[in-house]
């Protein structure tokens, strides 16, 4: 008996049997089809035993562009990353500092700067000619002179049937002026969709975002509003439909379960790529008057501009399914802001909206890195695809049971890693906890290695059509394992 085999032993001998106390008659349960279900929460998750929920972080890699030009300056910002095709498309605010180093956040000193790349990775800022700045054209400006310039935030409208001139559409604006809605057919050329705001019951100071939502069949837009909690005050997010884009449902305010309040500067939300229906959120914590820099003397050296020292923030992570709940499972840091004093400083650490694939093995984030500063820069960070959470078991071994599930498909698949020593097995339960015949524990193929797709096996192959379309529950015995998401096919 090899030692993975002797953990499954014991684990059994522990009394651990899957549905010892969830023998129900009937069960309908969730219906997840071919759809790929990665473990961010615990939405299917039926029992953990010695394994737990691990949020992973990204690894820093390269600068992925400078705010260096005149019109970018320190106070560049909002960004959005879009990929279209074989091309990624990057929109981002430009505000340089004002004389007396505030930002001025008046029509006519922000614009809505452009670069692009082949591979999210290495990005140029093409000269487009369209707006005129500092006397010349040579620029990457897009939009300028209009208060949706102050936080701009287009998306690629993936609506069925949409008119190719509004394949790409936008929000912006602030203050009086609200949320205003423009459109394009290229990403490059904009126009107001209408004079008026779609909507204004709002804050919106802050970088406001929209998208067509396939699971929700509708326009989903998710916008800085304020709660107040107690006798504080807190930056907080709402969100409003569509159906059409201009006409808008009356504002639900997000709750986020029974976690600490927190300042959610940027909500940066989005379907997720690789499944849709899941929406992640690589959100900015603002942290108003948690100081690291001790002094404007201190400020002055590293070159911030302005009183920009006396906050702190970071990035963390949440999702949803749709409606007005947020999952907050993970109340930790998913980016911190790292070593030296550059980057504790107000209103660093904002990450980009959008999660991109720069590789078949990776996907790719952006994060601001010493905002107000001459250094001003955005950094790109990499994961594994799915590779947000994982459902993770030491080397003493463990096991996950999810809920009953209705799948479509004939087999299983698995993003998962494991160590040289560490394995994974699946048994397949009727709705009541029973191993089915053929999908027992002792029928499964050990899984090891480190793969994004690995077909489970068992000793009869890996064919389980014959259980499509009826609840059944996964059991997994691992060691020494990460399991990140699932899809049958």
């Amino acid at each position: 008996m090899n030692h993975f085999s002797a953990c499954v032993g014991m684990i059994l001998g522990a009394g651990l049997l899957a549905g010892s106390d969830t023998a129900i008659a009937e069960v309908s349960g969730v219906n997840i089809g071919s759809r790929r279900e990665l473990f961010v929460d615990r939405h299917l998750i039926d029992k953990l035993d010695g394994a737990s929920l691990q949020l992973h972080h990204p690894r820093p890699a390269d600068i992925a562009l400078r705010f260096d030009r005149p019109y970018e300056g320190v106070f560049a910002g909002y960004t959005t990353v879009i990929k279209d095709g074989d091309t990624y498309r990057m929109y981002y605010r430009g505000l340089a500092a004002a004389a007396d180093g505030e930002a001025n956040h008046s029509v006519g000193k922000e614009v809505t700067c452009y670069a692009e790349s082949r591979d999210g990775i290495r990005w140029d800022k093409p000269n487009l000619g369209l707006f005129e700045i500092n006397g010349n054209r040579d620029n990457n400006i897009v939009l300028a002179m209009t208060p949706a310039c102050h936080n701009f935030c287009p998306f690629l409208d993936t609506r069925p049937g949409v008119e190719p001139a509004q394949r790409f559409k936008a929000v912006g604006g602030h203050g009086k002026a609200a949320l205003l809605a423009l459109v394009s057919a290229d990403g490059l050329h904009w126009k107001k969709l209408q004079d008026k705001p779609i909507f204004t019951k709002g804050a919106f100071d802050s970088q406001n975002l929209a998208f067509w939502s396939e699971s929700e069949n509708c326009y989903v837009c998710y916008f800085r509003a304020g709660k107040k909690i107690g006798n504080k005050a807190y930056r907080w997010i709402s969100r409003t439909t569509s159906k059409d884009f201009l006409n808008w449902s009356e504002p639900v305010e997000m709750d986020f379960g029974d976690v600490p309040p927190e300042h959610f500067y940027t909500n940066q939300t989005g379907p997720y790529y690789r499944a849709p229906h899941l929406y992640v959120a690589v959100f900015a914590r603002f942290n108003p008057g948690r100081q690291l820099i001790a002094s404007a003397d201190q400020a002055q050296r590293l070159g911030i501009v302005g009183d920009y020292f006396s906050d702190t923030s970071d990035a963390c992570f949440m999702t949803t399914r749709g409606g007005s709940h947020f999952d907050r499972t993970f109340m930790e840091s998913f980016v911190r802001p790292g070593m030296g004093a550059a980057n504790w400083v107000s209103r660093t650490n904002y990450p980009a909206l959008g999660i991109v694939p720069t590789g078949e093995n990776e996907m790719s984030l952006y994060v601001q890195r010493h905002y107000a500063q001459p250094s001003h820069c955005l950094q790109r960070l990499t994961l594994r695809p799915d590779g947000f959470v994982s459902v993770h078991a030491p080397y003493s071994g463990a096991e996950m049971i999810t809920k009953p599930l209705v799948f479509s498909g004939k087999e299983l698949t698995i993003n998962f890693a494991t160590s040289a020593a560490g394995a994974l097995q699946v048994e397949i339960q009727d709705a009541a906890g029973r191993a089915i015949p053929g999908f027992a524990l002792t029928d499964s193929t050990e899984s090891f290695g480190d793969e994004l797709e690995r077909v489970v096996t068992w000793k009869s192959g890996a064919d389980a059509s014959k259980l499509a379309g009826q609840p059944v529950r996964l059991r997994f015995v691992m060691k020494d394992a990460d399991l990140y998401a699932i899809r049958f096919r």
